[in-house]
């Protein structure tokens, strides 16, 4: 076992030949901060890197796998995402926020070059030489989801929510990857309502590999990953490289380019534009239960309505 590293938004360390990277702020949901997509960059890179690693573990500690973008703290995510960028750069703070303000004009390659660098982060699962077994408990919406669905294999608790419930208002997936985890006619179901499915509807729609209780879900997750960490590392590299080249091959970068300068418009048409104030007034979580309560938050198998 390799000594474990702590940074801002995960940890990572190495046992056997699994690497392991666990999301790490439950006191938030493990929601996305601009720091996350590029520290899980390096940590997948790190793991890449690494001879001894086979098989690469992304989890979430807490309550859930991941809640999406923080947006309560969205004023010290910006904190963070500037650092030491250079000012009137894409990731200068002060640029970001005059670009989100509904009196100001918008740019929206300004916008694309933010949201842009946070797929390749959440991209670096899919285009990294091992293969990557997401493992989710609790919740894994919106943002969330686009590092569940990169990754190569998810687990799941049957109980779980996944979804994306920002297709609503507020969003579109900006790594595009729903049609390709679920077929076009599944994908549209999800994404023309916003609807979210449970770690059992997931495996029965094809998105998820396997669910489990929760007092199962680690043992049956460990199992998988041990089998994988079986072959050799050679072996896993050509597979999981001659089967994300047929994804390639159907235009995954083309859609991903749409989706993420979709993402920036849906931020800022009046719909969005009304969240958002509603968002200042009452605070996010409020706000996205406001928008939510009106479709009861039912999964396709279990709507009655």
């Amino acid at each position: 076992m390799t000594g474990r590293t702590t940074m801002a938004t995960m940890t990572y360390e190495v046992t056997g030949r699994i690497a392991r990277i666990t999301l790490d702020r439950p006191e938030r949901g493990n929601a996305i901060t601009f720091d996350m997509p590029r520290e899980l960059g390096a940590c997948v890179e790190r793991a890449n890197l690494d001879p001894a690693v086979h098989v690469i573990l992304l989890s979430g500690r807490g309550k859930g796998f991941c809640g999406g973008y923080d947006l309560a703290s969205a004023e010290s995510n910006m904190d963070a995402m500037g650092g030491n960028a250079p000012a009137g750069s894409p990731l200068d703070p002060a640029v970001v926020a005059a670009n989100h303000r509904p009196d100001a004009v918008w740019d929206p390659m300004l916008d694309y070059a933010m949201m842009s660098r946070n797929a390749r982060g959440f991209m670096s699962l899919f285009h990294g030489d091992k293969p990557v077994v997401c493992k989710v408990h609790g919740f894994c919406v919106a943002g969330g989801t686009d590092m569940a669905l990169c990754s190569d294999l998810l687990i799941i608790e049957d109980e779980a929510k996944i979804g994306y419930p920002p297709a609503r208002v507020w969003g579109v997936p900006t790594t595009a990857l729903w049609v390709y985890r679920v077929g076009l006619e599944k994908a549209k179901r999800l994404l023309f309502t916003g609807d979210s499915l449970s770690g059992r509807e997931a495996v029965e729609w094809g998105l998820a590999i396997e669910c489990a209780p929760r007092d199962r879900l680690d043992e049956r997750c460990e199992i998988l990953l041990e089998r994988i960490a079986r072959v050799p590392v050679n072996q896993l590299v050509m597979m999981k490289l001659m089967l994300n080249g047929t994804v390639m091959a159907q235009g995954l970068h083309g859609a991903q380019v749409m989706g993420t300068v979709f993402d920036g418009v849906a931020r800022h048409t009046e719909e969005a534009h009304r969240f958002a104030a509603r968002a200042t007034e009452v605070g996010f979580k409020r706000a996205v239960e406001e928008r939510d309560q009106p479709f009861g938050d039912a999964g396709p198998s279990t709507y009655k309505g």
